[in-house]
């Protein structure tokens, strides 16, 4: 009995050190066939995994948009900028996935 209460204690333990991965999503949710272009300041920069969100405002519409993985964005050095080219969410019809970004100038690859 205190063998299988041990179990479920590990297998608990291994549950939740896992939710991270459960909580990643893949790309095929995005219309790669759709390229956008916007420009626009940041309203918000938020660095959580597993990837980098950031909101940006065009014109009256807000978008929000998921970028590179938090530790490439840092190994990058990437500060605010404005983000350039992304690719749109095939359902949540204000989210994009951003493929690089210009900053200050100079164009960085987020893929």
């Amino acid at each position: 009995m205190r063998g299988l209460a041990i179990l479920a204690i590990v297998a608990i333990g291994a549950l939740i050190g896992a939710a991270p991965l459960f909580a990643h999503h893949g790309w095929s949710g995005y219309d790669s066939q759709n390229v956008l272009t916007l420009t626009g300041p940041l309203i918000r920069v938020d660095y959580p995994n597993p990837h980098v969100l950031i909101d940006l405002k065009v014109g009256d519409k807000s978008w929000n948009v998921v970028l590179a993985p938090s530790t490439r964005m840092h190994s990058r050095r990437l500060p605010d900028g404005v983000l350039k080219v992304g690719y749109p969410h095939k359902v949540e019809a204000g989210e994009l996935r951003a493929e690089r970004m210009t900053v200050a100038g100079k164009t960085i690859e987020l893929r």
